[in-house]
């Protein structure tokens, strides 16, 4: 109740108060305004005066004040940027240009050491500007990675191709303070139509495989089905064999385990006897030896205390010397130390300079041939892999082939197989009659040969000599007379085997045999 008459007397305190307590406000906005707080999708970049060896300060998450006069700030979004790529006429590894259309997602990283690398070389540069800088990176390590891979592999193998397509721009927009977040390869396509053909090549080998793949199941599936049943009787032995043979083993484990009982508990009781007469004698000999190591070491003490005794009297006499001559040896080693230490400084420092110079050489250089290595390493990898491919496809093409003409020879077997018995089935009791039918089959063939065989020759004259045969008849008359017996025979069988004889050789209607054209031989 007292202080508000003394204010209003005094207007001098009342206006040092309120002085004090707007400095005191504009403090406190003055520092909220100067604390900056950092959302999650963008980062704070703070530069100026910011420590001895940085050019800036990167937070992601969290705040910072930013001290006035000698520091401000700026933020870096970290959206995900998509960038077409248009890679048109690009050279393969066999100098064949192909289109390589792409979409590359790339943002700002948040790795502190890549981080540190946007805001010194991002930061202030527009969305377009940024963009035209990506893809300049991109298109020249996009051109490399095609370099070094060919048409196969491209096509082929997508995943080695976006490996090494992420690892390359990925290792060079690092540089800039960028990650690539995804790489979309749209289509890739080539100027002479190489890609279209090796996928027409590929659809027909997979159909080819199929059709391969299709007769290889069938057959595995009637070879497993007899294998099965083969199986299955050889394990119902087996079993029936080992059940024996486990009833025998058992028995006579059995015997065994007992004799060996028998021997163990003999055995045990013998060498439990032995043990105890051992350790009885090694209790006598170690009691015996401790009472003479004892007086031993008695003696030997007694000597070694009168030895550093006189020890310790010489030693005393020799410190005094000894102490008198340290100090003048340290009083010159310490002016050498120092003159040596100086002498080393200078060479350390030499010594530094050069292994620098021959560091930043020596990297120059390794790095150079690593990458030579590398690229040599990818071609050798390369065509050892289409060597191989090549190999594998012509292996698996030999063995179809070679599968396919052993089934068909199979199968024209098997039809003769089945003729011939449907021929042995036809002649009946007659089964001698069969081979008979088979040669009249093939007497056009034989006289065709026969007929080849003397086309060449000039014959003027034939002369045929009969010397007669039995009955009076001569044996060419009597060869064509069997001849002609066999006919109704013949015809017989060969109606029912369902053949029909050459016409040469007579019909037989109503079940008799016409006559065969009559043979005569002239002779001059």
């Amino acid at each position: 109740m007292t202080s508000l008459p003394i204010l209003a007397a005094d207007p001098l305190v009342f206006g040092v108060i309120a002085s004090v307590v707007g400095v005191f406000f504009f403090v406190l906005i003055f520092i909220a305004t100067r604390f900056k707080r950092c959302p999650s999708n963008r980062i704070l970049v703070i530069y100026g005066k910011v420590g001895a060896e940085r050019t800036a300060r990167c937070i992601h998450g969290g705040g910072a004040f930013i001290y006035p006069l000698i520091q401000d700030y700026a933020f870096l979004d970290l959206a995900p940027r998509t960038i077409e790529i248009d890679l048109i006429g690009a050279l393969s590894k066999k100098n064949i240009r192909v289109n390589v259309p792409s979409t590359f997602t790339i943002g700002i990283s948040t790795r502190p050491e890549i981080m540190q690398n946007a805001a010194e070389r991002l930061l202030g540069l527009s969305d377009m500007q940024l963009r035209e800088q990506c893809k300049d990176i991109i298109l020249g390590q996009m051109r490399l990675v095609l370099a070094t891979l060919s048409i196969e592999e491209i096509n082929q193998d997508r995943e080695k191709f976006l490996e090494l397509v992420n690892q390359n721009v990925g290792t060079e927009l690092a540089k800039v303070g960028l990650d690539v977040i995804n790489v979309n390869i749209r289509d890739i396509t080539d100027e002479s139509g190489y890609i279209d053909a090796i996928g027409k090549k590929a659809a027909a080998e997979a159909v080819n495989q199929a059709r391969i793949e299709v007769a290889q199941a069938e057959q595995k599936g009637a070879v497993g089905e007899a294998e099965a049943v083969r199986l299955k009787h050889v394990l119902v032995a087996d079993q029936t064999s080992q059940s024996t043979q486990g009833q025998k083993r058992a028995e006579a484990e059995q015997r065994i385990a007992v004799a060996s009982l028998e021997s163990g508990a003999i055995q045990g009781q013998k060498k439990a006897e032995r043990e105890q007469l051992v350790v009885l004698a090694r209790l006598e000999a170690e009691a015996a030896t401790g009472q003479m190591d004892a007086e031993r070491e008695r003696r030997v003490g007694v000597a070694s205390l009168e030895a550093q005794a006189v020890e310790g009297e010489n030693k005393s006499k020799a410190l005094i010397a000894t102490t008198n001559a340290d100090f003048a040896e340290r009083e010159a080693d310490a002016r050498r130390r120092s003159q040596v230490a100086r002498a080393n400084a200078d060479r350390e420092i030499l010594n530094a300079e050069k292994e620098r110079e021959v560091a930043r050489l020596t990297k120059e250089e390794v790095a150079q041939q690593e990458i030579n290595r590398m690229k040599m390493q990818i071609e050798a990898d390369a065509r050892a892999d289409q060597i191989r491919r090549i190999a594998n496809g012509e292996a698996d093409a030999i063995l179809a082939r070679r599968r396919a003409e052993a089934e068909g020879q199979k199968l024209i077997l098997d039809a003769k197989a089945e003729g011939y018995s449907q021929l042995i089935r036809a002649c009946g009791d007659r089964p001698e009659m069969a081979p008979t039918l088979l040669m009249i089959e093939k007497i056009t063939e034989v006289v065709g040969e026969q007929v080849k065989a003397i086309q060449g020759l000039k014959i003027d004259k034939i002369t045929v000599w009969d010397g007669g045969g039995r009955d009076g008849k001569g044996a060419t008359a009597g060869f064509l007379s069997g001849l002609i017996g066999s006919l109704p025979a013949m015809h017989d069988l060969a109606k029912q085997a369902g053949i029909e004889l050459p016409s040469y050789l007579g019909r037989v209607p109503g079940g008799k045999c016409e006559e065969a054209p009559k043979a005569s031989a002239a002779g001059n």
